[in-house]
């Protein structure tokens, strides 16, 4: 199959096409799924995507790919909010991020949105989806506790997407007096040396699928 992946941010190009076998394009925007169809690729994933400051990959050219019979693979970021919506259509959804979104468990664009770096896709913010993880690991690890867990959370939402961070989150909760000195120190060394990075979870999990189809 003739096979093309959108990456960039949750996982970089390079490593992306290594893994796949795939030709690989930065993150999708409006129409680029027409633009690769006319193209001839007839297996397309989809992992980061452009949205917010630009038009979105649009629900309508998804799903005149997918009458063309194409195959489409979605999860992560853009790939899983634009799979939980076209699944029923056909595009095939992978990861727990997906699930999420299916399952109602999270419902907002701004969960998987991150600030980039305009010239190498890089994340500069952190997602609200490796946040929620890593603060459910802390809780595991006995940094902090199930009822500061939801606090943090609620200054995490309330935080633009593009500037959230760790530092910043753990600061807030410090001086709102939800962490004291000695736990915040803990937790934002936690958060630096083991963050829970579920987009690239769920980005490996696509370019596995992909590469499957090509086996």
């Amino acid at each position: 199959m003739k096979t093309i992946v959108f990456a960039g941010t949750s996982i970089g190009l390079e490593e992306a096409g290594k893994l796949s076998n795939a030709a690989i394009h930065g993150p999708v925007k409006r129409g680029d799924v027409t633009q690769v169809v006319k193209q001839g690729y007839d297996l397309i994933g989809i992992i980061d995507g452009i949205f917010f400051h630009r038009a979105a990959v649009g629900h309508r050219e998804i799903l005149e790919a997918l009458r063309k019979n194409v195959t489409i693979v979605g999860g992560c970021s853009m790939g899983a909010l634009r799979a939980c919506e076209m699944d029923s259509h056909g595009m095939m959804g992978v990861g727990k991020i997906y699930e999420w979104y299916r399952d109602g468990f999270i419902e907002d664009d701004d969960e998987v949105a991150v600030a980039t770096n305009p010239d190498t896709y890089e994340s500069i913010s952190a997602p609200l989806v490796n946040i929620r993880c890593t603060f459910l690991s802390a809780i595991n690890e006995g940094i902090i506790s199930s009822s500061q867990e939801p606090r943090l959370l609620d200054i995490a939402k309330a935080t633009h997407y593009s500037l959230r961070s760790y530092y910043g989150i753990i600061k807030s909760a410090r001086d709102k007096g939800i962490l004291d000195e000695q736990t915040a120190a803990c937790l934002l060394d936690f958060c630096r040396d083991t963050e829970v990075d579920i987009k690239r979870k769920d980005a490996l999990a696509v370019l596995s699928r992909i590469k499957d189809f090509n086996l």
